[in-house]
C-alpha cells in the first residue's frame, strides 16, 4: 500500500471536480477522476497528468449500483484504501424550477444524483476509508441549501433562483451529511459541505461571477482537513454558511 493520499472526485472531468482533482494534485495526492463519459475522462485524466498530477480515471455514473461497486473494487485494486471522497457530480435538472408548475420526474431524478448519489457512492467507499489513517469526507452543497439563505426577507437578500428540484436537493444532502457525522461520531472520519460560490460552469450557463479554480478551495481544504479538524460544518470561503 502506497504512503501517497489516495482521492476520489466524482464529477471530476469538469468544471468545480476537475479543479478539485487538480488541487489535490497539486499537494502530491493521487486522484480518481470519477465520471460517466469515457471520452471526457480520459481527457482529463491526461490533461491532469500533462500538468503532473497522479490521476487515473475512475468510470462512475453516481446513479447505478453496479459502477459504483465497481469504482470501489478499482480504488481497491489500485490503492487499497482511500484518504477523501469528493462527493461533486451534481445535476440541476434545468432551471424552470417553479414549485407550481414542477415536473415531478425531473425533481426525482436531480434526487437520485444529488442525494442518492451521494449516499450510494459514500457506503460504498466507507469500507476503503476506514482503512485510513485520516479519512475526509468532503459533500459538495450549495449556498441555495441553506434553508436560512433561502428565506430572506425580500428578493435581493434571497439565494438564488426559484428552484424546486435543485436547492432542496442541497438541503437534503446537508441533512443526510449529519446523519453520517451522527452515525459516525466514534470514528476518526471528517465529514462536511462545501459550498463553492456561484461559479461560471455549464451548470448555471456559464453565469457565475467566480472560477472553477475559486470554487473548488473549500472542497481541497476539508479534503485534506488535519486530525482533529472540524466536523458537521457546512462552510465556504468566508468561513461558516448558515444551515
Amino acid at each position: 500500500m502506497s504512503d501517497k493520499k489516495i482521492a476520489l472526485v466524482t464529477g471530476a472531468n469538469k468544471g468545480i471536480g476537475y479543479e478539485i482533482a487538480a488541487g489535490l494534485g497539486a499537494l502530491g495526492w493521487s486522484v480518481g477522476v470519477g465520471a460517466r463519459d469515457q471520452a471526457r475522462r480520459d481527457a482529463a485524466v491526461a490533461r491532469l497528468r500533462d500538468a503532473g498530477v497522479d490521476a487515473f480515471g475512475v468510470p462512475l455514473d453516481v446513479t447505478d449500483d453496479g459502477s459504483v461497486a465497481a469504482a470501489a473494487d478499482l480504488i481497491a485494486e489500485r490503492a487499497g484504501r482511500l484518504d477523501s471522497l469528493v462527493n461533486n457530480a451534481g445535476i440541476t435538472g434545468g432551471w424552470a424550477q417553479q414549485p407550481t408548475s414542477a415536473d415531478l420526474t425531473v425533481i426525482r431524478t436531480v434526487v437520485e444524483t444529488n442525494v442518492i448519489g451521494v449516499i450510494r457512492v459514500t457506503n460504498a467507499m466507507l469500507p476503503l476509508l476506514r482503512r485510513s489513517a485520516a479519512p475526509r469526507i468532503v459533500n459538495m452543497s450549495s449556498g441555495v441549501g441553506s434553508l436560512t439563505r433561502q428565506s430572506g426577507p425580500d428578493g435581493a437578500t434571497t439565494t438564488g433562483p426559484v428552484a424546486v428540484a435543485y436547492a432542496p436537493s442541497k438541503s437534503f444532502l446537508n441533512a443526510v451529511t449529519l446523519q453520517y457525522v451522527r452515525e459516525l461520531a466514534d470514528t476518526n472520519i471528517l465529514i462536511n459541505c462545501a459550498c463553492p460560490g456561484f461559479v461560471a460552469t455549464d451548470l448555471n450557463g456559464f453565469r457565475g461571477v467566480r472560477t472553477p479554480q475559486q470554487g473548488a478551495a473549500t472542497a481541497i481544504r476539508l479534503a485534506t482537513l488535519p486530525d482533529g479538524g472540524p466536523t458537521g460544518g457546512f462552510f465556504e470561503d468566508a468561513g461558516v454558511v448558515p444551515w
